[in-house]
C-alpha cells in the first residue's frame, strides 16, 4: 500500500498490536512483549521498520520521512486485514506510534510510548536548534552528517552495537544523571563509549547475534531517520498545537537520557494536563535506562496488557 515491504514477527488471535522498535534496534526488541501479549488475548505484530532489518531500505533520504513512517503502519494495519489497531513504540518507534495516533485517530484503538513522550511541535527545527544549543555536539547533528556515522558503526557492527546498548543502559556508570548524548565530531561517538566486559543480564549475546545480523546492510537506513528531522518539523506544522485524543500510556526508565533531553523533563511533569486520554500518570520505571522493554520486560507487559485489557473490554 506504501511502496513498501516490511518484514513481521507475528503471533496471536485478537485485536491487532503492532509493535514498533527503535534505534539501532530491530522487531527483536520486542521478543519478550510477543508471546505475553499474545498469550493475554492480542494478535501482535513487530515490524523490522523501513530502513531496517530484513525490510526494504529505500536509497533516497527523503523516503524516510514521519508521513512515509505513519504511511508504513497504516499500509501494514490495512494489509493484516485489520481496521483498527493498538500502537506501541520505543525509542523513535515511539514517534512513529505517537504520530500516527496524531495524523490517524479513527485507526487508533490506543497507543503507547516507551522513553519518547508524544509530540508537542517546537517552535524551531529539531536540529537547527541543538546545533545552536550544543555547538553541533548534540548527536543528532552528528548523524546528520552523510555518511559519517554510517561509516563509523559499520567498521564494527557488533562492537558498536555492545558498547551502545550498555551505554545507554540503566547499567552503565553514571546512567540517569541528566548527561546529553555529545559526540566529539572528529572521534567519534564510539570512541567516548566503555566496552563492557559483559553484558548486562537482559541482553545476552543471541540477543547481540540477532541484533547484529539485523544491520547486515548498514546503518544507512536508519541514520536517514534522523536526516529528516527538520523535514518532519515542517511537515507536521498542520498540526501544531494538536494532541493525541486517544487513550494513552507511557512509560520511561528514571536513567534514560531521553527523558532528560533540553525540555522533556518538564513536558512529562505537565502529560496529565496536556494528554485529554492518557489513562494513568506515566510510569517512571526505578533504575531502568534506555531499552525499557528489554530492561524491565515483566513490568512493562504488565503495564501494556492492563492498558490493552482495558481499552478492548476483555
Amino acid at each position: 500500500m506504501n511502496g513498501i515491504r516490511l518484514h513481521i514477527a507475528e503471533q496471536g488471535d485478537g485485536p491487532l498490536v503492532v509493535l514498533l522498535h527503535g534505534f539501532p534496534e530491530s522487531w527483536h526488541s520486542w521478543h519478550r512483549q510477543i508471546g505475553p501479549l499474545a498469550d493475554a488475548g492480542f494478535r501482535v505484530v513487530a515490524p523490522d521498520q523501513r530502513g531496517y532489518g530484513r525490510s526494504d531500505h529505500p536509497d533516497d533520504v527523503d523516503a524516510y520521512t514521519i508521513l512515509h513512517l505513519v504511511g508504513d503502519v497504516v499500509g501494514l494495519v490495512r494489509a493484516l486485514g485489520e481496521e483498527k489497531a493498538y500502537v506501541v513504540g520505543h525509542d523513535w518507534g515511539a514517534p512513529v506510534a505517537w504520530h500516527t495516533a496524531l495524523l490517524r485517530p479513527d485507526l487508533v484503538l490506543g497507543v503507547a510510548g516507551l522513553s519518547v513522550p508524544p509530540p508537542f511541535r517546537g517552535t524551531r527545527p529539531p536540529l537547527q536548534a541543538m546545533q545552536e544549543r550544543f555547538d553541533g555536539r548534540f548527536y543528532w547533528n552528528y548523524f546528520n552528517r552523510p555518511g559519517v556515522a554510517d561509516a563509523e558503526f559499520a567498521r564494527d557492527t557488533r562492537t558498536a552495537l555492545r558498547k551502545f546498548f550498555y551505554w545507554a543502559s540503566g547499567d552503565a556508570p553514571g546512567a540517569g544523571e541528566g548527561k546529553q548524548p555529545l559526540v566529539d565530531p572528529e572521534r567519534g561517538w564510539l570512541a567516548t563509549m566503555p566496552d563492557p566486559e559483559a553484558l548486562p543480564a537482559w541482553f545476552t549475546e543471541e540477543d547481540l547475534d540477532a541484533l547484529t545480523e539485523s544491520f547486515s546492510q548498514g546503518f544507512t537506513g536508519a541514520l536517514n531517520w534522523y536526516r529528516n528531522l527538520d523535514r518532519n518539523w515542517e511537515l507536521t506544522a498542520p498540526w501544531h498545537g494538536a494532541v493525541v485524543t486517544s487513550p494513552a500510556l507511557y512509560i520511561y526508565g528514571d536513567r534514560d537520557a531521553v527523558p532528560a533531553f533540553p525540555g522533556t523533563p518538564e513536558l512529562i511533569e505537565r502529560l496529565p494536563a496536556l494528554m485529554p486520554n492518557l489513562r494513568r500518570e506515566p510510569l517512571k520505571l526505578a533504575g531502568c535506562g534506555h531499552w525499557t522493554q528489554q530492561e524491565r520486560p515483566d513490568e512493562v507487559n504488565a503495564a501494556l496488557i492492563d492498558f490493552l485489557r482495558a481499552g478492548s473490554g476483555s
